[in-house]
């Protein structure tokens, strides 16, 4: 197995070293901009890990893979930010604000090309198998942003279906990143598919999460202005749960469509909101649901027989994944 150490200095050479086109710069420069603000590179690490369980050694295939899989992380964010008319990524100004809408949008479209051209680099013997892999993910991401917009619109959205949103959008991703990883080392087809549900919970665990400090998070760890899916109309999964719960409806929706205009309308929305979610138990409900779907991934991977060492490194990467929750 290829240690955690390397693993790290290969992932940090990896984006350190990325290139995209040159010209012309108002194309390129967001995407150059986008990968140096980084982030966890939580997808390209969990392809990697996934690959070291049965390898000694990082071929330049994987890289590309797990290059891809970051490239077309970023491309997702790019948009989303657009439609969310988010200000702030990773504490710095998103594209659409630093250079402009329409500028984000076809800069995040040659960010998809690019990670198509990465992932098509994939070991021959699997690479049909990852590229139909990749693109149905692909398209499965794009569902669940569609899905997550019509929910802003629609006055309750049931557990259920906020489940199968962000099974799309976030979930599948992870599991994605791990497969890949798996099929481009040579695993086995069942090893392969528990990586995938390994990949799937986490991605559920991760997501909860996200929606959790977007209300209760520290704006400096989190990095974007916390509250943004209280202003913006999400349905996060605090939102569908609080909703379920409340005595009173009404109430709780007065308070989610109070207007927010100025700093001090947005601030007392979302103090009113939160003060509601607590009243309801609604983060003690996040917090649980976030273990739940953390111990739903371990256990996933029970019938692989890896070993202490390899269980080991797919717990830890578990447990950093989620432990920015407290």
């Amino acid at each position: 197995m290829i240690s955690e150490k390397k693993l790290d200095e290969t992932l940090s050479a990896l984006f350190s070293d990325i290139r995209f086109g040159g010209q012309p710069a108002g194309l390129y420069d967001p995407l150059r901009y986008m990968i140096a603000i980084g982030g966890k590179r939580i997808r390209p690490r969990l392809c990697l890990l996934s690959y070291a369980l049965y390898r000694d050694a990082f071929q330049p295939e994987i890289l590309d893979c797990a290059a891809a899989l970051e490239v077309f992380h970023t491309f997702t964010l790019i948009h989303d930010d657009i439609m969310d008319r988010s200000p702030l990524r990773r504490g710095r100004e998103t594209v659409w604000r630093k250079w402009s809408g329409v500028t984000a949008i076809l800069s995040g479209d040659v960010m998809l090309i690019d990670a198509y051209e990465r992932v098509a680099r994939a070991p021959e013997a699997v690479r049909e198998a990852v590229m139909a892999l990749f693109s149905r993910t692909a398209a499965q991401v794009c569902e669940g942003q569609q899905y997550d917009m019509e929910f802003e619109t629609q006055p309750e959205v049931d557990a259920a279906s906020y489940d199968r949103m962000i099974g799309l959008k976030t979930a599948v991703l992870l599991a994605c990143s791990a497969k890949i990883g798996a099929l481009c080392a040579g695993a086995s087809e069942a090893d392969c598919e528990a990586l995938y549900r390994y990949g799937y919970s986490l991605g559920m665990a991760f997501q909860v999460a996200d929606d959790y400090l977007d209300a209760y998070g520290d704006e400096k760890v989190f990095g974007k202005p916390i509250g943004g899916d209280i202003l913006n109309g999400k349905k996060s999964w605090l939102t569908v749960h609080a909703l379920a719960l409340a005595p009173d409806k009404r109430r709780l929706q007065a308070a989610l469509d109070a207007p927010a205009a100025t700093e001090a309308e947005k601030a007392a929305k979302i103090s009113a909101v939160t003060a509601m979610y607590d009243a309801l138990g609604v983060p003690g409900a996040a917090l649980a649901e976030i273990r739940r779907h953390t111990d739903e991934a371990l256990s996933s991977l029970s019938a692989m027989g890896l070993g202490p060492v390899r269980m080991e490194a797919l717990r830890r990467f578990a447990f950093q994944l989620v432990g920015r929750v407290k």
